[in-house]
């Protein structure tokens, strides 16, 4: 079989297989691709290794179908990754109404849109610019970190406290939100210094000692959430077309792209951080813009970091599947380039195409399942996985992960601050006074 045959079938292999498992809530395509990292591994130098040619398609084909479905779980079951937060308040708002199917298919079309903008706008500019740009700013990059968790944590707005007695009672009705928000960075921040210095994971999956603790930091808690107060979800109707025209989906572009970019260039800052980012910096209030704006966001954030690695004379790795690839295959100038930009364009169609029927699939399973039943496989999936790739330690980070997760949906405060597990341990790192806070912990 020629080498073109080979890539298309890997490609298409590698979208059909993460679109099936992004309609799963609460697993993340980054486990599955941590697995598959491993079973390569343990086949190279053996009669059974696979080559280049085959792993790098299916992985990109993996990361762009993710991108563009993981939506279906996040809108219409409830379980969001952190990258989905923006979507999901205005895409339950859909579900609600009955209107699930077209806030997934609005989200898909702002990916679409990504895709075409990352393509046809991005990918020829970013051999020239971005490496000139990562010239300059890569001695900058501490500081823009603490100015963007300094915003991400000055950013969370009292929920309460405006009537009512005066007194500790109100003092505290206006504060729990903040403080609860305070306390999941800084919590989550411990646990990041911990399995970044001294993580408990074996060592043959150290590059997954993160995930028990994203697992537990955000799919868990969500779960958890569904199993035990999940609504009745009104009857859904499948839109016959969606109420967009050009404006909308430039202007999704433009904040999305936005927020998108900023998390794909920026070291750990991520989707969500890169959205809300975004969201303050264009103030779009239309719903559609909104939710077609995260499509684009989310597809940007988690494609181009990947796309990073392969631009000629930046090899950025950025985003947790470039690492991945990073640990098998080394980029090797244009034609590694031009092969990564064919796979994105190809697993872009292909997965905005499973969208639909994968969309009324999901619906179709709501209407003759309960939520609770959904989720409660689905929680058993994650704890599987996790057990699976790093064993009973693993589950016990990811069992803390969860005390640390539940805060913000026990009070109401953004989800966002569970980042701090990545955000404070790499921006103290990065500021040069790292060793000595993990010296005050003891963890050197």
């Amino acid at each position: 079989m020629s080498s073109f045959w080979i890539v298309l079938l890997s490609v298409i292999g590698g979208t059909v297989l993460s679109s099936l498992l992004a309609c799963l809530p609460g697993l993340h395509v980054y486990n599955v691709m941590g697995a598959l990292v491993l079973l390569i591994l343990g086949l190279e130098g053996t009669a059974y290794s696979i080559p280049a040619d085959v792993f790098v398609p299916a992985m990109t084909g993996m990361v762009v179908g993710w991108a563009m479905l993981n939506t279906i779980p996040s809108v219409l079951l409830g379980t969001p990754d952190e990258s989905a937060l923006f979507t999901v308040l205005p895409g339950q708002k859909y579900l609600m109404a009955g209107r699930g199917y077209e806030g997934t298919m609005l989200t898909a079309l702002g990916g679409l849109a990504g895709a075409f903008f990352l393509i046809l706008v991005v990918a020829p500019c970013a051999p020239r610019y971005l490496p000139v740009a990562q010239q300059v700013l890569k001695g900058h990059m501490h500081w823009v970190l603490w100015v963007i968790i300094t915003f991400m944590l000055m950013s969370e707005w009292p929920k309460g406290g405006n009537r009512g007695p005066a007194g500790w009672a109100k003092f505290y009705d206006a504060w729990k939100t903040l403080l609860a928000g305070l306390a999941t960075f800084l919590l989550a921040g411990l646990l990041g210094f911990i399995l970044l210095t001294r993580s408990p994971v074996d060592h043959t999956v150290a590059f997954q000692n993160i995930m028990p603790a994203f697992v537990g930091l955000f799919a868990i808690p969500w779960c958890l959430l569904n199993i035990i107060s999940a609504a009745d979800v009104p009857k859904q109707f499948i839109a016959k077309s969606l109420d967009v025209n050009g404006d909308v989906i430039l202007r999704s572009v433009w904040s999305g792209g936005l927020g998108g970019g900023i998390a794909a260039y920026f070291p750990i800052v991520t989707g969500g951080v890169g959205g809300m980012l975004a969201g303050h910096a264009t103030a779009q209030r239309d719903e559609r813009i909104f939710i077609m704006g995260q499509g684009v966001s989310k597809f940007i954030y988690y494609v181009g970091s990947f796309m990073l690695l392969f631009v000629p004379g930046l090899y950025l790795t950025r985003g947790g599947g470039a690492w991945m690839i990073k640990t098998l295959y080394t980029p090797r100038g244009d034609a590694d380039y031009f092969l990564v930009l064919g796979c994105i364009s190809i697993a872009a169609a292909i997965s905005y195409l499973m969208m639909s029927p994968l969309a009324r699939a999901t619906l179709w399973l709501i209407d003759r399942f309960n939520y609770r039943h959904v989720s409660s496989v689905a929680l058993v999936i994650i704890l599987a996985m996790v057990l699976l790739v790093t064993g009973w330690v693993g589950l016990f980070i990811a069992i803390v992960g969860t005390g640390i997760g539940l805060l913000p949906v026990l009070f109401g405060s953004r989800r966002l601050n569970c980042l701090g597990i990545l955000l404070l341990p790499i921006a103290c790192n990065m500021s040069g006074f790292g060793e000595t806070i993990t010296g005050w912990l003891g963890l050197t």
